[in-house]
């Protein structure tokens, strides 16, 4: 059985990823933070195409929590890859002189600190150095990194290029023990994100900027990621992948 760990797998691209690796013949645990009916029934939908799946509740900035996911996967079986798809923008879009400290703090925990504390529990049971199989880890980054997303979320964008760093500096030192990281970069993708942070018309407003004419579909994304956990990138690590529309 090959069972992945998906943060943030509720909804948009996580839930995506969910469905598109159950697809693909992984049992899936669906983290979540908050909505448990809405990770449910991305489980059951998981289990509807033939495999296993939980709905777990994990802060992934918080340590304990962390730990008490990677333990829940392991009564699915042996761990062979993460997705760390959990991330927040803090707020509506505004300047960097308009954001809270507490705001950007709490982007900063969950967006870097929890992809961290999620990289090295995957290390810890992954690595062959510990005893692991090796597998493939695969962060989700942001073409903000790229952008900087001036005028809306400077600080998102900033947490998304540590995003970037971590992955390369990551893959560099387990390399040699199995496990390939790598990153995918989405650009404007169609989720319920913009909605939630109080721009519904933000896809609307800058689908003309992405020459392909359109956001992205979160199906989209889930297939870069699909990509690089499976065999078929099995010389690929340290790589952000854009899939941005060519914004």
């Amino acid at each position: 059985m090959s069972v992945l760990i998906v943060t943030g797998g509720s909804r948009g691209i996580g839930a995506s990823v969910c469905e598109l690796a159950a697809g693909r013949g992984h049992d899936v645990v669906v983290n979540y933070s908050s909505d448990a009916e809405a990770a449910g029934e991305v489980a059951a939908r998981v289990r509807s195409l033939g495999r296993r799946s939980m709905a777990v509740r994990a802060d992934v900035a918080d340590e304990p929590d962390v730990r008490r996911l990677f333990d829940a996967a392991a009564e699915l079986g042996p761990l062979a890859g993460v997705v760390n798809n959990a991330a927040i923008t803090g707020n509506t879009p505004g300047r960097l002189d308009e954001q809270s400290a507490a705001t950007v703090r709490r982007v900063l925990e969950v967006n870097v600190g929890g992809v961290f504390l999620c990289c090295r529990e995957a290390v810890r049971r992954l690595s062959t150095k510990h005893g692991g199989p090796g597998g493939a880890i695969v962060n989700i980054s942001s073409t903000a990194a790229r952008t900087g997303s001036a005028g809306e979320w400077v600080h998102y964008a900033a947490s998304k290029a540590a995003v970037d760093t971590l992955t390369f500096g990551l893959a560099q030192e387990v390399a040699a023990e199995g496990v390939r990281v790598n990153a995918v970069a989405p650009g404007l993708v169609a989720t319920g994100l913009h909605a939630a942070a109080g721009v519904p018309d933000r896809l609307r407003r800058l689908a003309p900027t992405v020459p392909m004419g359109r956001p992205g579909e979160p199906g989209e994304i889930a297939e870069a990621v699909l990509w690089l956990l499976s065999p078929a990138a099995s010389f690929t690590t340290g790589a952000v992948l854009e899939v941005g529309g060519g914004r």
